[in-house]
């Protein structure tokens, strides 16, 4: 494939690291899709929404071609928890989790989203890396720190990239999403916006901004966009419900 098309589908996700190689797509396709049928069209990689199987696979090959020769992606079973898989090896099955660790080279650990925010981590010697899915309920549950105790490096040498969600002008949520936030601690305060009728808007980037920096890690890269407000670019589950899904990449080559 082209580097334009490749440029065209993708978001640039800039984690200064040589050896680490991370992807961020979007609802684009890389090439000529099989079926361009709504709600999906064009790359959607998610085979639990309801869309065509043989046409997920068909995406996810296409993007596995874009990883270095014998990487695999390893994919998860997302159910909103804090669970935190550890790996060295592929599973062919998706393993339920939320967020994933690895020190293995050519094992890819994707996250897939359609609002909720995908977090990126390196450690700056680019020889461990994870992936978190960073929906309100997993976030609540501290899955941040739980994935960063899990990894062998320590929390100072790590960067995070955190990658596009549902945007804090379009996040509205009830009064118990802002407790279980304050009852972590009074900070995530600023994080929300009163809206209408004991509703808040609510900044999930700017959430696990401050849990990175609680737990040391300094280097925050915001590769942010509003999936909700940019749906011709991204899936947006809030928008549409019925939609496909983005995946969040990270690899050691």
């Amino acid at each position: 494939m082209s580097n334009s098309s490749f440029n065209n589908a993708f978001d640039h996700v800039e984690l200064p690291v040589k050896n680490i190689q991370a992807i961020q797509t979007t609802r684009l396709a890389l090439a000529k899709s099989i079926s361009n049928t709504p709600p999906f069209h064009s790359f959607n990689l998610g085979l639990h929404v309801g869309d065509d199987k043989k046409q997920v696979e068909s995406n996810r090959q296409q993007l596995l071609s874009c990883f270095p020769q014998y990487a695999k992606i390893q994919w998860l079973e997302q159910i909103h928890g804090t669970n935190v898989a550890v790996i060295n090896a592929h599973h062919q099955q998706a393993i339920i989790a939320d967020a994933v660790v690895t020190q293995t080279p050519r094992l890819a650990l994707a996250i897939m989203t359609a609002d909720c925010l995908p977090i990126l981590l390196t450690n700056q010697a680019g020889t461990e890396i994870a992936a978190i899915h960073g929906g309100w309920r997993p976030l609540a549950g501290n899955i941040i720190a739980q994935t960063l105790d899990k990894m062998s490096s320590d929390s100072t040498q790590i960067i995070a990239w955190l990658g596009p969600c549902i945007g804090n002008t379009a996040f509205e949520v009830g009064n118990e999403v802002k407790q279980a936030f304050l009852t972590l601690s009074a900070k995530f305060e600023s994080c929300f916006i009163a809206s209408k009728d004991d509703k808040w808007l609510a900044d999930l980037v700017a959430i696990a901004s401050i849990m990175l920096k609680q737990q040391g890690v300094e280097q925050v890269i915001n590769g942010h966009h509003c999936t909700y407000s940019n749906t011709e670019r991204y899936y947006s589950y809030r928008k549409h419900q019925q939609t496909g899904r983005m995946a969040s990449i990270i690899c050691i080559k």
